[in-house]
């Protein structure tokens, strides 16, 4: 099968890409990781006015969705550009909400969705009982809902506060347990499978995500060693700089099509998406870490320093290759699908 993006998709990302460069996000992450969540949040409405949170809402409720092509598109460029804030975690939301709506449930998603849309309401999700999923919420003290599938019972909750927001590899991801009330908002085996596919969203808009990190993360290097000096040349010019960066390169772009892939997948409802959305998820990670490396190595000391902007993209691309499931994990769920 040959997949390429039309002139639309390709459009709608170099906007995305245009409106982030220029909404000086390393500042917003910064602030974000302080608390300080004004910036972050000046970012996140730009995005909705700019259709993104719209993508994994149906058109019934405000949406333009599922289009998980596009969502891959606008993904990427997030990651690309380290934007802040639960916007993965709102997909999920989206994707679970409307599922149960689809399963004649709509009451939460004629609540939420269209606020969702238009930038009115954050939310965020805790989904320990699906693949890849966690005790723990992204952002819950920024965000106006707090879901939660625990996985027990096939109950889903709406937390009613949460606890002390816990350190993460990237600064800027704040998280925390949440705190739940005893009365599930929804309950049955069709939780249970909207939480499932929630969670195949979720790493598949991470590994988007992660993917944009590494593109940045080469992008910066290459332009780094090719003014950085050495014995009266640039660093870039050294035959092993120059495979280093190619390995990168080779591992980036052998992950694209996976990410794409995926979408495709999940686009479609094939029986096999989870696991494209698994080997998608440990194909970016991979390729986002091995950029990580090769950034930090080839930027020296300065690398190292908080201060500098790259660090920002190097906690993101440590902490990403874990969120919504590991590496290894993705493979050994892989070939579990797979297998079947």
């Amino acid at each position: 099968m040959r997949f390429s993006l039309d002139g639309e998709q390709r459009e709608f990302g170099r906007t995305l890409g245009r409106m982030l460069g220029a909404a000086d996000t390393p500042a917003a992450v910064r602030a974000w990781a302080r608390g300080d969540h004004g910036p972050g949040l000046a970012v996140w409405e730009r995005l909705a006015r700019a259709g993104v949170f719209g993508l994994a809402v149906p058109e019934a409720f405000g949406g333009a969705g599922p289009l998980p092509v596009e969502a891959a598109v606008a993904f990427t460029e997030l990651g690309r550009h380290a934007v802040p804030g639960p916007v993965v975690e709102t997909a999920a939301v989206s994707v679970l909400l409307a599922r149960l709506a689809e399963a004649g449930r709509p009451v939460l998603a004629e609540a939420w969705l269209p606020r969702v849309c238009d930038g009115g309401a954050r939310v965020t999700a805790a989904l320990p009982g699906a693949p890849g999923g966690s005790p723990y919420a992204l952002d819950a003290d920024v965000c106006d809902g707090v879901f939660v599938a625990p996985g027990g019972p096939d109950d889903l909750l709406l937390a009613t506060g949460h606890g002390p927001v816990q350190p993460s590899l990237d600064p800027a991801r704040r998280l925390a347990l949440p705190r739940c009330g005893a009365e599930p908002v929804a309950a049955g085996r069709a939780v249970r499978e909207a939480a499932r596919l929630a969670a195949d969203w979720a790493a598949f808009a991470t590994a988007a995500q992660v993917l944009g990190v590494g593109l940045a993360l080469l992008e910066r290097t290459v332009g780094y060693v090719r003014q950085r000096k050495q014995f009266g040349v640039p660093v870039g010019a050294f035959q092993a700089v120059k495979h280093r960066l190619a390995d990168v390169r080779v591992g980036l772009e052998f992950a694209g099509p996976l990410v794409y892939g995926a979408a495709v997948a999940l686009a479609a409802e094939a029986p096999g998406a989870g696991a494209e959305v698994a080997a998608a998820k440990a194909a970016a990670s991979d390729a986002a870490y091995g950029a990580a490396r090769a950034a930090l190595q080839l930027h020296g000391a300065i690398g190292y320093t908080a201060e500098y902007d790259l660090s920002l993209w190097l906690g993101k691309a440590r902490a990403l290759r874990s969120a919504w499931g590991s590496p290894a994990a993705c493979r050994a769920r892989t070939l579990d699908l797979f297998s079947l």
